[in-house]
C-alpha cells in the first residue's frame, strides 16, 4: 500500500507543481489586457474569458517591439529612450544595471554561464556547484593579487538567487559537466544527478 501511494506521489507532485506554475505565469501575463479600455477586451466583447490570450498578446509585443527596435529609426528611438532614462538619477542606476544582466543572459554573443565549477562554499571542506562569469574588472580588481575568477553560486532550489564570489582561479575545479546539466542537479536538490562521462579511451599504438 504505501509503496503504491509513493508512485502515486511521484507521478502527481511533478505534474501539480508544473501545472500551478504554468497557471501562473499565464495569469500573470493575462493581466496585460487591463491595458485595454474597458469594452474592447476579450471578456467584454466575447462576454467570457479565454486564458492564455495575453500570453499571445505578450508574445506579439515583444516580437514587434524586436521587429521594430532591429532597424535604424527603431535604434534611434531607442537611443532616444535611454538618453531620457540616462537623465534620471536612481531609474538610471537600475535600469542600466539590469539592462547590462539581461544582455548578458539573452544576447547570443554572451554567455552568462561559461563553465560549471566546484567549490568550496560557503566554509572549507564543503563542496557545491558554481558557474563561471568571467574574471573580476573594476577597481576591484587592482586590490587582489594573483590571478582570480568570478563565480556565481547559485541556491537551490531556485538558481535564479545566489551569490558573486570573487576566488582564486586555483581554488575551483572546472566540470566536464555542461551547464545545462549543472543547473538541473542543482534545481533537484542533488536528486538528479548527471551522467558520468568515461575518459577517451587512448588509441592503442601499433608497436604495443
Amino acid at each position: 500500500m504505501k509503496k503504491y501511494f509513493i508512485t502515486g506521489l511521484l507521478i502527481w507532485i511533478p505534474l501539480t507543481i508544473t501545472f500551478m506554475v504554468l497557471a501562473w505565469i499565464i495569469n500573470t501575463l493575462d493581466q496585460i489586457l487591463l491595458w485595454l479600455p474597458t469594452g474592447s477586451q476579450p471578456r467584454d466583447v466575447l462576454g467570457f474569458n479565454i486564458p492564455g490570450i495575453g500570453v499571445l498578446a505578450s508574445l506579439l509585443i515583444v516580437f514587434f517591439t524586436g521587429l521594430v527596435a532591429a532597424n535604424v529609426l527603431g535604434q534611434k528611438v531607442v537611443q532616444l529612450w535611454e538618453g531620457i532614462l540616462a537623465r534620471i538619477p536612481v531609474v538610471k542606476s537600475i535600469y542600466y544595471s539590469v539592462k547590462q544582466v539581461s544582455d548578458t543572459l539573452f544576447s547570443s554573443s554572451g554567455q552568462a554561464f561559461r563553465k560549471a565549477l566546484l567549490v568550496q562554499y560557503p566554509r572549507q571542506g564543503s563542496w557545491t556547484i558554481a558557474f563561471l562569469t568571467g574574471k573580476p574588472g573594476g577597481d576591484a580588481a587592482k586590490h587582489l593579487e594573483g590571478d582570480f575568477v568570478s563565480i556565481y553560486v547559485p541556491t537551490t532550489p531556485n538558481p535564479t538567487s545566489g551569490f558573486f564570489l570573487m576566488m582564486p582561479k586555483e581554488d575551483v575545479i572546472e566540470l566536464e559537466m555542461s551547464v545545462d546539466e549543472a543547473l538541473k542537479y542543482i534545481i533537484s536538490m542533488g536528486v538528479v544527478s548527471p551522467p558520468t562521462r568515461k575518459p577517451p579511451q587512448r588509441p592503442a599504438l601499433l608497436n604495443e
